[in-house]
């Protein structure tokens, strides 16, 4: 089998939503392994935009456009004619999809088909990776991790549409991607990932972001639901996941096609108090309080965890970085970005590679 550093270069890859927080990063790695990366997305939301700072449109075919404009996706297909796609397009906030969720549905469920109908009908690709969420599984406050037999749900309107989303995927995989479909034969999978941390988001309602805003402002970090437990890792472990993945569904797409588990170590669960008061605690000056209970608030989930089971054994992947390096990563990026403006990007991911590579060599030594 290829090592994914060697099987991207020179391959023609589509991602969606490129202009995003986990799409930019994805966009740069794949750069630097000598793909041909086309990006098709909206326009960066955040501002400023990690998409941006990278310099990311002088590096790849950057293309603008919404997901649920099959018209304009089919046109980005025919034109990249890619060989791997990666889906990451979404309203992929729980929040906003209680305000919003017609939109939320539209996008995460109805823009997916779309991605999936331009899936089947481009000749020449190889492999497909859908990024769904970890809260597409019905949460029952279980503390032990949802495997990927689990069933579907969601309460809210995101959770639910990225439930939804995975049994659409499930269907085009039985119905036209596997072997004896009416479609092409070729690898396909959904990915979901725990909470990701990582330099670059400045997306509303999520935790280091709402941190950064704070500090950067000199306020103290206020955070809701202080006790809830969630899957956090760094943006580069699932995102090598993602990589690695979608190399294996090229080359063999039966036994790697279907739905991957991407999380943290066993035992590396964090409460949101002790995730913030790590970032807070590596921040000249900062501080931290609670925010008060409001009625009405809209529901989240209380514990969230992963099994990653199948990918540490069917898969051989296994997470980089433990959570105290990932807080520290993190506000080593945003320290850096508010202090002088520079962008760790690049060094943090040739960092995480020689992790990776050191990690994979004492295994082979043991």
């Amino acid at each position: 089998m290829h090592r994914p550093d060697e099987f991207y270069r020179g391959r023609r890859v589509l991602v969606t939503g490129h202009t995003g927080f986990k799409g930019s990063w994805l966009a740069l790695w794949l750069s630097r392994l000598g793909a041909e990366v086309t990006g098709f997305a909206l326009p960066p939301a955040a501002e400023p935009s990690h998409f941006t700072l990278l310099g990311l449109d002088r590096k790849i075919r950057h293309r603008e456009g919404d997901v649920r404009d099959a018209a304009a996706l089919l046109a980005v297909f025919a034109e990249a004619a890619p060989e791997v796609v990666f889906h990451l397009a979404a309203q992929a906030l729980v929040r906003p999809s209680y305000a919003d969720p017609a939109g939320t549905f539209a996008v995460n469920v109805g823009g997916t088909v779309n991605v999936l109908e331009a899936i089947r009908t481009t000749p020449g690709v190889r492999a497909a990776v859908i990024v769904t969420s970890d809260k597409c599984y019905e949460n029952r406050e279980w503390v032990w991790g949802y495997r990927e037999d689990d069933p579907l749900g969601g309460h809210d309107p995101y959770s639910a549409s990225k439930g939804a989303a995975e049994i659409v995927c499930g269907a085009y995989r039985r119905s036209y991607f596997g072997a004896g479909g009416q479609g092409p034969h070729l690898g396909f999978a959904t990915a979901r990932a725990g909470n990701v941390l990582g330099g670059g988001d400045w997306a509303q309602d999520r935790l280091i972001p709402d941190c950064v805003r704070a500090l950067t402002a000199g306020r103290a970090v206020v955070i809701r639901n202080p006790e809830s437990t969630r899957p956090w890792q760094h943006v580069l472990d699932p995102l090598g996941g993602y990589l690695l993945l979608a190399a294996r569904l090229a080359e063999e797409p039966e036994r790697f096609s279907g739905p991957w588990n991407f999380g943290p170590a066993d035992g590396e669960a964090l409460t949101v108090r002790e995730l913030a008061a790590r970032f807070v605690g590596r921040w000249p000056g900062g501080g931290l309080r609670d925010a008060r209970a409001s009625r009405g608030a809209p529901h989240e989930a209380h514990a969230l965890a992963l099994s990653t089971d199948k990918a540490r054994k069917v898969l051989g992947w296994r997470p980089v970085l433990a959570a105290g390096e990932a807080v520290e990563w993190t506000a080593a990026w945003y320290h850096a970005w508010h202090e002088s403006g520079r962008i760790l990007s690049v060094r943090q991911l040739r960092k995480w590679e020689n992790e990776r590579t050191s990690q994979d060599s004492a295994g082979r030594s043991r």
